[in-house]
């Protein structure tokens, strides 16, 4: 029940300093379009269901799922209770989704949530009803050969509606074992000062002992949902990156016993500088001893680090910048004799800084009125997953890459966006960084209407939709086929990034998006979009 914490080691390699900027290309995407018999049910949230944490959770849910096993193969479930599967070998003669199983014992809910659907292996299933019945269910081997139906082994009530974040398959001392980890918002009456809830993910272990039952039970619970939670193979353990701790705090209906917190002193200071920013450049207000003059002042700064204080005394404020500024545009002047002003031109414009100083917390972050009033109107709009950081890493996407792996991690590194795989029995690498998708952190960043984001497995491509219509494509760098040439620096481009838009005929919110190394499938709640994107 132990919880570790792990640096991310970024791989220099896979960076380029050189990236300039994605190019837009009008190439024409080839988009193919199958309509459904019936609709895809969104469940919408209750005047009850009102916070963050539910619109994180279920407002923004995924209704499309990619099967990692078998190639161009995607499912559903639609309103009739019927798990759907197409797989996709020709794009111009795409076929109907073929019903793969059918929920029947659904039971009414108030507080009903959307069905869930996660592939656990290359023949088993966990099925959510939405009303809080797990199915395990075996497949058999799926894809476009298989017309089988799915066989339940196991179908329980399991408590409150639930969602399934992941699933896994193993055998263990000749059991076959089903690890499922579910999630729910709920009420909490501990939880006074807030909104009232509170996250709890439950890991499920399912074994086939004499029959399919439920063997152990596991609750964790925290504040946030969290961005990425996992269960590692064999299952020996939970992966979770979230914004705030999860706690164990039952196993099989036993509450867990907390390790009481050691006594200590925390002396309230004050802040011993104040900072705000915008998108060009930063101010920092230092507390500094009362009637200082200028020639006291100790200022030193480069491109990446910046040392405060006062001659002859250990420094105020000192280390290195989150992001590099530009020294010669940079200024500072003593106000009112007793604090430091300095203005720092950033050298990149645009991407808003987490920090000022890598790792000083005695600072206080000033948050302008339009500032404010933006992030307002971003949870208003309910698209605020990019306000979301895991440190100064903020949390763009999860996708499956390797389905013997566990589903990786995409996080934004200054302006990229780095692509991580987890390996949780190598503590000397837990973290690789695996791919870079350049400057789709600051892209990302500008698309206010963003709904979703994924990559291809092979990394070709990332993409990003809207609520509505719109999909963006941004292209790993290729070679160029004719001679071109950066005007500014006066040097051939060897490599163009392509950027390419799409807009779909449809005027129905996107409920679920997936991308394959060739194809890009958008789900509505009548059509399923498939989009060429690569050519063998």
């Amino acid at each position: 029940m132990a919880a570790s914490n792990y640096s991310l080691k970024v791989n220099r390699d896979l960076l380029d300093p050189n990236f300039e900027s994605y190019r837009l290309s009008l190439d024409a995407i080839p988009t193919y379009n199958v309509e459904l018999d019936a609709a895809v049910e969104e469940v919408k949230l209750k005047d009850t269901q009102y916070t963050l944490e539910h619109m994180r959770a279920f407002g923004m849910y995924n209704y499309l799922q990619l099967d990692p096993w078998y190639e161009d193969s995607v499912l559903f479930v639609d309103c009739k209770g019927r798990v759907l599967s197409l797989t996709v070998t020709l794009d111009t003669a795409l076929g109907k989704a073929r019903e793969v199983f059918h929920i029947t014992e659904s039971s009414q809910c108030e507080d009903r949530l959307c069905a869930s659907l996660s592939l656990t292996s290359a023949t088993w299933a966990a099925l959510s009803d939405g009303t809080g019945r797990l199915y395990v269910l075996r497949t058999s081997k799926r894809g476009d050969s298989s017309h089988m139906k799915w066989e339940p082994l196991f179908s329980e009530v399991l408590g409150e509606p639930f969602i399934i974040l992941h699933s896994i398959s193993h055998v263990q001392a000749g059991v076959h074992n089903m690890e499922v980890l579910l999630l729910r918002v709920q009420k909490d009456p501990q939880e006074t000062k807030g909104s009232g809830y509170s996250v709890s993910l439950e890991w499920i272990t399912v074994a086939n002992t004499k029959k399919y039952e439920v063997t152990k039970r596991r609750v964790l619970r925290g504040k946030s949902v969290p961005h990425y939670a996992a269960v590692e193979p064999q299952g020996k353990g939970l992966m979770v990156a979230s914004e705030k701790p999860f706690l164990f705090t039952h196993v099989d209906g036993q509450p867990v016993e907390q390790p009481e917190p050691e006594p200590m002193e925390v002396e309230k200071t004050d802040p011993i500088y104040f900072w705000q920013q915008t998108a060009e450049d930063l101010t920092v207000c230092v507390r500094m001893p009362e009637g200082v003059t200028k020639e006291e002042v100790w200022f030193r700064l480069t491109a990446d680090n910046i040392s405060i204080g006062v001659q002859g005394f250990p420094p105020l404020l000192e280390g290195q910048l989150f992001t590099s500024v530009d020294p010669e545009a940079s200024a500072w002047i003593i106000k009112n004799e007793k604090s430091l002003e300095v203005t720092l031109q950033k050298r990149s414009e645009g991407p808003m800084w987490p920090e000022l100083v890598m790792g000083d917390r005695r600072g206080e972050y000033v948050m302008s009125d339009e500032q404010a009033a933006l992030i307002c109107e971003r949870l208003a709009h309910l698209t605020s997953e990019e306000l979301v950081n895991l440190g100064s890493h903020q949390y763009l996407f999860t996708v499956d890459v390797n389905p013997s792996e566990m589903p990786c991690l995409c996080l934004r590194h200054d302006v990229d966006a780095l692509v991580w795989q987890p390996h949780p029995d190598q503590p000397s690498n837990m973290w690789e960084h695996v791919a870079t998708f350049n400057a789709l952190g600051y892209v990302q960043a500008s698309k206010r209407d963003k709904k979703f984001a994924t990559c291809a497995p092979n990394f070709s491509y990332a993409s990003l939709c809207e609520c509505l219509r719109r999909a963006f494509i941004y292209r790993q760098p290729s070679p160029v086929e004719t001679v071109l040439f950066n005007r500014k620096q006066g040097r051939q481009v060897g490599q163009v990034a392509k950027q390419q838009v799409t807009s779909l005929d449809s005027d129905k919110p996107i409920l679920g998006f997936r991308a394959t190394n060739e194809r890009l499938y958008i789900l509505t709640s009548s059509n399923l979009f498939v989009l060429k994107v690569n050519n063998n």
